[in-house]
């Protein structure tokens, strides 16, 4: 909602007088515990009362306890579980017109109004349903002496808004489905576990992942691990594939590669809509190959475990908006569904995007494969355009005769490893030769220079650090050793992946064109860094790996407390001056209080902490959880807090500290940053591509304009190339961080999730959009 239109919107008395009810249908999904807490804990914050409902829709049939209130407390300790605490079930009673009856009878008894369904599409459009039949129930139930007119009339208005909540990502209008990310960390996990097997017996592996009408998990696993082959019911193989697979899976072997894997969504079918089913494929390369040859069917592995950092964030950040639609909505707002578009939390109409779902159902069943593919979104086509180029284009014969050379900069981090492998194969594809950097800049003054080919990157997308080698090591006392090595290497284009310094190092080098003609070629930065402290991009790689580790071992730090009781654990973060990762692990952990240098504080704030833990002692909640940046503020240091928190907290609580340190840079990359770091490698060499050519001058390539030194970066919805120039305004330079960050508006969801009592800004609330207008970014 815009400022001027309601400018006197108290949120804290929004929902005053209003009830809300939350259930989630359908299939679990990881996630959705996150969803429900938020609407919960935003809900009481609004001032309104919000009722659990058990068992989906056959609770709002059956009623009774089925339908009960929530408190602030009951809601504790669901962030990090899987599944939903709710229940779940499928539900036959709730699609007779019987059943919807008596679920308005108890919807009314109860007077609740609003309707928060987190479910897949099925879910969604029955709740549609029910509200469009809503005053037609109503004067039913009247007539037949349920309800009293007084009750319809205090009733006459159901509101509905939805959050989808479906591992398999098969909903049109959102990047992410709640569930998704959590479904991909269990499918890597077993992907990396079997490649290691592989490896050791040179087999082939065939992984059958979920996905009955939608390929999306099979097809960022494929990109997540290189996989060979992907089969996905959007886009079936073309006539003669078994010839095709085959020699593909030869050409692998003959290159040197000891396994090969082939991913398989559970809906896999052939043009004529046959379905392809992993024995089938298994008996295949058996037979013509003779390769030892293992199937793996992950099953509902995919649906349990603990939910991801992202899904944990994502179901907060949905629930939150999902409280807010509801306390906005008319009579003729149409039923809404919460979406996320890039880093947007997005309200979209529930009936236009399930339309849209069906027609990619439709486009599939009329062989229209191409179109099902665009009509899933702007997102799963660049993931289908990006696996199709990684993976299934040989190298041309003509070559470019252009030497693109990949370095790293700054401080290692998960994910740089696979973005070094796209650039280097799509460099390849392109017919340039590439070139691998290795120790930063400090290589490159140094003629640490090799050519780098296809077999060299090959498994890199899930190891963690950095390959290549990394340094922080800046350009400016090296520039002539530099400029000389990309004059004897003949180096005409240069991809720096790294953090903070990768901008730095790439602002000196442009700004060293007046002087050296040799760095007078096109350059892209990757920012990667833990920290995501780099302009000119929303998400860096690798600040979602350490995101996971630093949640799952908050988790961990909870569950002790949980046992021991009336304990406070005090935890420090990375991240420099960016208070990134402190903010999203305190809203993916449930921390009461995260501390970070962009959001001043001063005594009087870490007293009202101190009182507020004390409050919270007093409830059934016995246990706290504060995380702090590690530059957050140069005087209140860990042990200050700690020994302030110590002090106060006497016969109250007692505390512990924990620095996590290094074992944030480490691990292995999440499905995110594999992703991520694969679509930003394969789109910075293209990048380069063009404008080589637009560069190319009487036979030299002669780049000195801004536009021909670029980061590469997320901004809301799209990729977008910026100059390193002109993000020099929007940079703080001593602190390493950019002037303006947009998680910072996420901060205050933080705390009311907290408790605490302050103003959440309305402000910038999602409007309505709709489907057809949205383009999204590149999905997950």
């Amino acid at each position: 909602m815009s400022e001027d239109l309601q400018p006197t919107v108290d949120p804290t008395k929004m929902g005053v007088g209003r009830s809300i009810a939350v259930l989630t249908s359908g299939g679990d999904a990881q996630g959705m515990n996150a969803a429900v807490r938020a609407t919960v804990r935003v809900g009481i914050y609004t001032g309104a009362k919000v009722y659990f409902v058990h068992e989906g829709y056959q609770g709002l049939v059956d009623g009774g306890e089925n339908i009960c209130l929530a408190t602030w407390e009951s809601v504790s300790m669901m962030l990090q579980l899987g599944g939903t605490v709710i229940g779940s079930a499928r539900c036959k009673d709730f699609r007779t017109r019987d059943g919807r009856m008596k679920a308005a009878c108890n919807l009314v008894k109860l007077g609740i109004t609003n309707l928060c369904v987190i479910g897949g599409d099925g879910s969604l459009t029955g709740a549609n349903e029910f509200r469009t039949e809503w005053s037609g129930l109503l004067v039913d139930l009247v007539r037949a002496g349920k309800i009293t007119e007084e009750e319809a009339k205090k009733s006459s208005h159901l509101n509905i808004v939805g959050m989808v909540g479906s591992i398999d990502n098969d909903f049109c209008g959102t990047d992410m489905t709640i569930g998704t990310d959590s479904a991909l960390h269990r499918i890597i996990e077993v992907v990396d576990a079997i490649t290691t097997t592989a490896q050791s017996h040179q087999r082939t592996f065939i992984l059958e992942v979920m996905g009955r009408h939608c390929g999306y998990l099979a097809l960022v696993t494929a990109l997540a691990c290189g996989a060979d082959w992907v089969f996905i019911p959007e886009m079936p193989p073309d006539d003669g594939w078994e010839d095709h697979l085959c020699r593909r899976l030869s050409d692998q072997r003959a290159r040197g590669s000891r396994l090969n894997v082939i991913i398989v969504a559970e809906g896999a079918m052939c043009k004529d809509g046959k379905p392809i089913t992993s024995d089938q494929i298994k008996k295949l390369v058996t037979d013509r190959l003779g390769f030892d040859t293992r199937t793996t069917v992950l099953g509902h592995v995919q649906r349990g475990g603990t939910p991801s950092a992202f899904d944990r964030i994502l179901g907060s950040r949905m629930g939150v908006e999902a409280v807010m639609a509801l306390l906005e909505a008319t009579p003729d707002t149409p039923a809404c569904v919460v979406t996320l578009s890039g880093n947007q939390a997005v309200r979209l109409p529930l009936m236009e995007c399930v339309q849209v779902t069906k027609e990619v159902t439709a486009a599939m069943a009329q062989g229209r494969f191409d179109d099902a593919i665009k009509l899933r979104g702007k997102s799963f086509e660049n993931n289908w355009n990006t696996y199709k180029l990684l993976a299934h284009i040989n190298p041309p014969d003509t070559k470019s005769n252009i030497n693109v050379a990949i370095m790293n900069i700054g401080a290692p981090c998960a994910g740089m490893n696979a973005a070094v492998r796209a650039a280097v194969r799509m460099g390849i594809i392109q017919g340039h030769s590439m070139l691998g950097v290795h120790e930063g800049f400090d290589g490159l003054a140094q003629g640490q220079i090799e050519p780098i080919i296809w077999t060299s990157v090959s498994g890199w997308t899930g190891k963690g650090g950095s390959m290549l080698g990394t340094k922080r090591t800046l350009p400016g006392k090296r520039l002539e050793e530099i400029s000389q090595n990309i004059a004897k290497f003949n180096i005409h284009a240069l991809v720096i992946i790294g953090g903070f310094e990768a901008y730095v190092g790439g602002l000196e080098l442009v700004q060293a064109r007046e002087k050296y003609e040799e760095m007078c070629i096109p350059i892209v930065v990757i920012p990667a860094t833990v920290s995501n402290n780099v302009p000119g991009s929303d998400f860096s790689i690798g600040a979602d790996t350490a995101l996971n580790t630093i949640t799952s071992t908050c988790d961990r730090i909870k569950q002790s407390a949980a046992g021991t009781k009336r304990r406070v654990f005090i935890v420090e973060t990375m991240g420099g001056y960016c208070g990134y990762l402190a903010t999203m692990a305190g809203l993916a952990a449930g921390a009461d209080a995260a501390y970070i240098f962009e959001e001043k504080f001063d005594i009087k704030d870490l007293e009202a902490n101190v009182q507020h833990m004390v409050e919270k002692m007093k409830t059934t909640v016995k246990r706290g959880l504060v995380l702090r940046n590690e530059n957050c503020n140069s005087n209140y240091t860990t042990d200050f807090i700690f020994n302030l928190y110590s002090e106060e907290g006497k016969g109250i609580f007692d505390c512990r500290k924990n620095v996590l340190g290094h074992m944030q840079q480490g691990g292995t990359p999440t499905p995110f940053d594999r992703n991520f770091g694969t679509k930003m490698g394969a789109k910075a060499v293209l990048w380069l591509t063009d404008k080589l050519k637009e560069c190319y001058r009487h036979g030299r390539i002669f780049a000195n304009t801004a536009d021909s030194a670029c980061v590469l970066g997320m901004r809301k919805r799209a990729l977008t190339f910026q100059p390193l120039a002109e993000l020099k305004e929007d940079t703080d330079f001593e602190r390493r961080i950019p002037k303006i960050q947009w998680w910072l508006k996420i901060r205050p969801i933080m705390k009311i999730l907290a408790k605490y009592d302050i103003k959440l800004d309305t402000s910038e609330h999602a409007d309505l959009e709709h489907v057809i207008k949205k383009s999204s970014f590149l999905g997950k």
